[in-house]
């Protein structure tokens, strides 16, 4: 019979599952040998498909779907924004927050070291002594090894010796065991190696220093002056020639230019930074109102404007003498020229030409002094280094301010001086040779047209005002064609043959440069003499006069000449367009370059007043003393090509600048975002504008035909 006692020791198996383990040599006394029980693992597992499960084929199961998992959340939104203090505005933040919690448990554990635990030891009495149990090396209880008898003993050694060992332990350590490493987790250190601080310095040699001291008077002062004097009197005589003494003597009394020290050439661009530096910090008010300010009372009045004055330039030398002409420079619109003589036949003496600039009002840039007064300057439009002038004594001279001498040409009488003063000159197109070429007027009545051939000046007699209608009676009977005294006269903008000349006589002559016998058109324009014509820099046929009659008039180029006999139709063609009385003498008039209907006159009484004839046609709409003393004369102004100001000459020497207010410098509004309009349009409006107000004035019959 087999033996009972297997299944005799599987029957405590149940009482206790946990504490016994099957052993792999027990094996074969715990199989179950049962014949019936033996096939339970052979039987396959029947599959249970539901009713609406699809039917694939092999190649659809065969297919791979990929499908990316990530770890966003689905449900956190992606449009949060928050106030940006910064930028002032909402802006949308860029991460979110993907965390999604799904269980959370606040636990009440805590650190059995810490000083809450030992609170709560002392409170319940549990003495601080730590006595941890002995655990054998697999984790199980000493008792638990009755398993089998050679099993059990093995365990009982084990775990005595390892009671023995954590008594012996605990002996030594004491009551109290500190766990430095409670919650399996390695703490590692490194240290690196601090290089050593070096300390290094170096010592300079002390610049030289010396001490001086000295009394300044004004004998030292002289001698000083005299000794710099010396010093340039000798470097002249150096450079002079033995075989051009004559030349070089001539030339210094022409033009005397100031020369500094060699010291002070060295800094003299420096210096000059530094000088605008200082003036941009002392006028920096009129500096702001020149490019900020617009007179806000202008909103409240259609029909009139104002002028603020900025800048006031003069200069020691120049304040005995009058300002006789102003040009703004082509390309650079803050410089301008200016210059000095004399209008009184008995006060004439020397005469200035200066260059100065809107970022240094306190000293001009360039100073030019001659022995004659510089009656009229004009610069070059392309060539903006090149300034052509006009002297009392008749001389014409061409000067190229990049050079220190400046002085480049000067005619005398033996190559076609005037016996007159010179009015005024014109620079004109180059010729087919490329040669620069301008235009004088002078008193004498003649119109020279003036060539820079390599080293030498050329003339030619253009025109002479000839006056045919007074011939003075000789001695002999014999009939003296008598020479009307030009004073002024300007070229057509379009047309360079074609120019209008104003007399002393008050006449105007209407020229071209094709006929130098007669003159295209001749009428007597003013009672006294003309000061000033010019064409308008839009309408190709309105040009506009002034004279010392107290009047300003505006004209029409018309189409009939001077040799029409009928006097009625001469008399028609003949009448200005507008008249205006401005109760004084008028130095000078000028059209405003942003618009064909505005222009403005100085006069004696030291008022300058601007007309809109798009707005007012009678009356001004602004009338404002410029000079700074009573009695003083405006003599010249002239329009900023660029900028909306003006600048006035007196016959004090001093130039001052005004800026117009908005109503004076009306322009049609260009609407937000859309593009620059195109010169020639805006030129043909601009034509358009004028001649709107022509009709009004333009007498029917002629509108006709």
């Amino acid at each position: 019979m087999p033996p009972k006692g297997v299944p005799a020791k599987a029957k405590p198996a149940p009482v206790k599952p946990k504490a016994v383990r099957p052993k792999a040599k027990d094996g074969d006394d715990m199989t179950d040998v049962d014949g019936a029980d033996h096939d339970d693992w052979v039987n396959t597992k029947a599959l249970v498909k539901p009713d609406d499960q699809l039917e694939l084929t092999e190649q659809e199961l065969k297919e791979e779907f990929t499908r990316i998992l990530t770890a966003n959340n689905p449900h956190a939104p992606q449009n949060i924004v928050r106030y940006s203090f910064k930028e002032r505005q909402y802006k949308q933040t860029s991460s979110v927050d993907q965390l999604a919690i799904h269980f959370a448990l606040d636990g009440n554990m805590i650190h059995k070291e810490s000083d809450e635990a030992q609170r709560q030891r002392t409170k319940l009495g549990i003495p601080d002594a730590h006595v941890e149990p002995a655990v054998s090396e697999v984790g199980e209880p000493v008792s638990a090894a009755a398993d089998s008898e050679d099993r059990g003993d093995e365990a009982k050694e084990e775990a005595g010796d390892d009671a023995g060992t954590q008594a012996a332990s605990g002996s030594e350590g004491g009551g109290n065991k500190k766990l430095t490493n409670q919650f399996n987790y390695s703490e590692r250190a490194s240290q690196t190696y601090n290089n050593p601080y070096r300390e290094r310095g170096t010592a300079t040699e002390p610049p030289p220093r010396a001490v001086f001291s000295g009394n300044v008077t004004q004998w030292e002062i002289f001698d000083a002056y005299q000794e710099d004097f010396e010093k340039q009197e000798k470097n002249k005589e150096k450079k002079v020639i033995p075989g051009r003494k004559e030349e070089e003597k001539a030339r210094k009394r022409l033009t005397v230019t100031e020369t500094s020290g060699d010291d002070v050439s060295r800094i003299a661009k420096a210096a000059k930074i530094v000088e605008r530096m200082v003036n941009q910090n002392s006028y920096d008010d009129i500096a702001q109102d020149f490019k900020y300010w617009e007179d806000p009372s202008d909103e409240y009045r259609d029909n009139e404007g104002t002028l603020l004055p900025l800048w006031r330039f003069s200069f020691e030398k120049a304040k005995k003498l009058a300002v006789t002409s102003l040009c703004w420079n082509p390309k650079y619109t803050d410089l301008f020229a200016a210059s000095f003589g004399s209008y009184d036949f008995m006060k004439q003496g020397n005469g200035m030409m200066l260059f100065y600039s809107l970022k240094n009002p306190s000293f001009p840039e360039t100073i030019y002094e001659t022995d004659s007064g510089v009656m009229c300057l004009d610069v070059h439009p392309e060539h903006p280094y090149m300034v052509a002038v006009g002297f009392y004594d008749g001389s014409v001279g061409v000067y190229n301010i990049e050079k220190k001498d400046g002085h480049l040409h000067r005619c005398t009488a033996k190559n076609g001086k005037h016996t007159d003063p010179v009015w005024q000159v014109r620079w004109q197109k180059d010729d087919l040779e490329n040669n620069h070429n301008f235009f004088s007027i002078s008193s004498d009545g003649r119109i020279v047209h003036w060539t820079i051939l390599k080293n030498e000046l050329t003339y030619q007699d253009v025109i002479k005002l000839a006056m045919p209608d007074s011939a003075a009676e000789g001695p002999d009977g014999t009939k003296i064609t008598t020479i009307g005294c030009g004073t002024a006269f300007d070229f057509h903008k379009k047309n360079d043959y074609l120019f209008v000349v104003g007399t002393e006589e008050g006449k105007i002559h209407t020229c071209s440069k094709a006929y130098s016998s007669q003159f295209l058109d001749s009428m007597d324009a003013h009672n006294m003499a003309v000061y000033k014509v010019r064409w308008n820099p839009y309408h190709p046929d309105i040009y506009i006069t002034c004279s010392a009659d107290w009047t300003v008039k505006i004209w029409e180029r018309g189409n009939k000449s001077a040799s029409d006999k009928s006097d009625a139709m001469d008399a028609s063609a003949k009448k200005p367009l507008f008249t205006f009385d401005l109760n004084n003498s008028v130095g000078d008039v000028a059209w405003a370059p942003y618009s064909s209907t505005v222009f403005a006159a100085v006069t004696a009484d030291g008022k300058l007043f601007c007309y809109d004839l798009s707005v007012n046609k009678y009356e001004p709409l602004c009338e404002q003393m410029v000079a700074q003393k009573k009695k003083t004369k405006l003599t010249h102004l002239e329009f900023n090509p660029e900028h909306p100001i003006v600048i006035v000459g007196d016959e004090r020497g001093t130039v001052t600048s005004c800026k117009l207010s908005p109503n004076l410098r009306k322009q049609p509004k260009e609407k937000k975002g859309a593009q620059a309009v195109d010169p020639s349009v805006r030129e043909q409006a601009e034509i358009a504008k004028l001649d709107k107000i022509l009709l009004m004035v333009r007498d029917p019959t002629e509108n006709k035909g």
